[in-house]
């Protein structure tokens, strides 16, 4: 194991080196909600990092030009070589903080790297409200080390402490929180977005926007629209993203006869343009803590279709700016959608709510806050400790190496 350092504190150093691990960086809500708070913390405070444990993906491709960005960490998920790749990323680029991104494997390899190279700070932000792999228990063994974990929504913090079994202490909610004045309805965008799908103004369009996995159940979303078309045939859905189940969705689509009904544009970095060429936004995952692609539909002015999970129905209020389902219904999910693109008064009512709630529930602003406070408060604690520890004045920094350069990828 390396060396532990003892660290200067704040006021004697320079920026706060935080490197964010996640497992790559496709299109989604969870991946865009990252790229704002890099892109938007104080570069005086902290020097932002991304390590992608895999490939980089349209969003890693894109942060590269903007910040130092890493990638193929792990061929697979028990390559044990990944510990001495990331131990020694971090111990070669000085970081003071690690958080990582999601549950699963990137969750256990960046938490025990990070206490090997001695990084101070250890945080893991989760967004979601179950772990979706095997890797759990061991995930739970490393709670001891990790100094907070990351809720997005009070249910959910309550859910990491009563259903996860973290200590209260170590768990911090901060809201997610989007881009407003990015995510807002634009007529010009939307006639020439509509063009590319090839549908009229006259045409309903029904649209997801999430990464291709399993746990969205994109499945669900073209079983609905089938049932929709039966009732209203002009109708069209778009889906947004790509990933894993591309492939087996591609061929659902083409079973259920809906080649022409369904455009899949995958992976697109225009998000906001698409929303505005939507009427309505259905999401249609099995389990979500505080989904950003909901945010940004509802900031679009579109009304949302969404199961009754996580902190969906805090963002979400039945009847006024969406519906609610049941997760995982099919009869409900179609009944709400088709209830959304028949009757396009209900829509602009809608929307306009929908809006209006966005603007007082996420702020990105204080996102960012919420992280720049809880990443620089345990590093003052972890400072002060050390040095009490030492017995030494908090003015007498030592043992802290020289900054050195490292050639990101």
């Amino acid at each position: 194991m390396m060396r532990r350092r003892i660290n200067l504190p704040l006021d004697g150093r320079g920026p706060l080196r935080v490197m964010y691990l996640v497992t790559s960086m496709p299109v989604g809500g969870a991946e865009t909600l990252l790229v704002n708070l890099i892109r938007r913390m104080d570069r005086h405070r902290f020097a932002p990092e991304l390590c992608c444990m895999k490939e980089l993906g349209p969003l890693g491709e894109e942060m590269q030009q903007e910040v130092p960005t890493f990638h193929n960490m792990l061929s697979g998920k028990y390559d044990l070589r990944v510990v001495p790749r990331l131990t020694e990323l971090f111990a070669m680029r000085e970081i003071d903080a690690v958080v990582t991104v999601g549950a699963g494997d990137k969750m256990f390899w960046g938490r025990l790297c990070a206490w090997l190279a001695g990084v101070p700070v250890v945080a893991s932000a989760i967004h979601s409200t179950g772990w979706p792999d095997s890797i759990n228990w061991l995930n739970r063994r490393l709670t001891s080390i990790t100094d907070r974990f990351i809720g997005v929504a009070a249910p959910h913090g309550k859910h990491l402490v009563e259903v996860e079994g973290f200590p209260q202490q170590k768990v911090t909610v901060i809201p997610n929180g989007i881009d407003t004045d990015r995510f807002v309805a634009n007529p010009q965008t939307r006639e020439r977005i509509r063009g590319e799908w090839g549908v009229s103004e006259d045409t309903a369009v029904c649209g997801i926007v999430a990464a291709l996995r399993p746990e969205k159940d994109h499945a669900l979303f073209l079983k609905a629209a089938a049932r929709v078309i039966q009732q209203s045939p002009k109708s069209h859905f778009v889906i947004v993203g790509d990933g894993p189940e591309r492939t087996g969705i591609e061929s659902l689509r083409d079973e259920l006869g809906l080649q022409d009904h369904v455009t899949m544009t995958g992976s697109r970095s225009d998000i906001p343009e698409l929303l505005s060429a939507m009427d309505c936004f259905a999401l249609t995952s099995k389990n979500e803590a505080s989904p950003v692609s909901i945010l940004e539909a509802m900031s679009t002015q579109l009304p949302v279709v969404a199961p009754r999970v996580g902190s969906i129905p805090d963002a979400v209020d039945d009847g006024v700016n969406g519906l609610l389902v049941t997760a995982s219904n099919l009869e409900e999910t179609a009944q709400a959608m088709a209830t959304l693109m028949q009757d396009a008064g209900k829509r602009a009512e809608m929307g306009k709510a929908a809006r209006e709630k966005v603007l007082r529930y996420g702020s990105l602003d204080a996102m960012v806050s919420g992280y720049q406070d809880l990443i620089s408060g345990v590093y003052r604690q972890k400072v002060q400790a050390a040095l009490h520890a030492a017995r030494q004045p908090a003015s007498n920094p030592v043992l802290v190496p020289q900054r050195t350069d490292a050639k990101a990828s």
